[in-house]
């Protein structure tokens, strides 16, 4: 089932159920669609790889209120909390990411691929491992790696 109906089945079925959360984070995402879908520039579908990247996109600024609300403290626990609940909600709709020892794997991969030598061509492995596993990585991750690797190659 494509994940739009997904989201609209799920939509209404909170709506009976009276579950305010799990309404709300299907509005909002459908909200996060339709401003995709209405933006300068856009043409084309809205099929499930772009509701994919939306989703994805919207997880990323959950995220990062939620880091907010956490360095606050006490005072912010609550609305962590329901950050959390909400990211949570977004990682069902999104493919599995990959693990650490896939991560490295891919990493290596990119280095063999890209030719790199050393630490300064980071971003090109990381562009690499990004390109080849959209949506399974967080560009993060990916550059710890491959600067540890990276490293490990100019040292040796």
């Amino acid at each position: 089932m494509p994940i739009e109906q997904d989201l609209k089945k799920l939509l209404v079925e909170s709506m009976k159920a009276k579950d305010a959360k799990t309404t709300s984070a299907v509005r909002m995402i459908n909200t996060k669609i339709m401003e995709r879908r209405t933006s300068k520039g856009f043409t084309g579908e809205v099929d499930d790889a772009v509701i994919l990247d939306v989703i994805s996109a919207y997880r990323k600024t959950l995220i990062k209120a939620k880091e907010e609300f956490d360095g606050v403290g006490e005072r912010g626990k609550e609305q962590s909390e329901e950050l959390a609940w909400e990211i949570t909600f977004c990682d069902r709709f999104l493919p599995k990411g990959l693990g650490e020892a896939e991560v490295r794997a891919a990493v290596a991969a990119a280095i063999l691929a890209t030719g790199a030598k050393d630490i300064k061509m980071a971003g090109r492995v990381v562009g690499e491992v990004m390109k080849t596993n959209k949506g399974k990585v967080e560009a993060g991750e990916v550059k710890k790696i491959a600067e540890e690797e990276l490293a490990k190659l100019g040292s040796s």
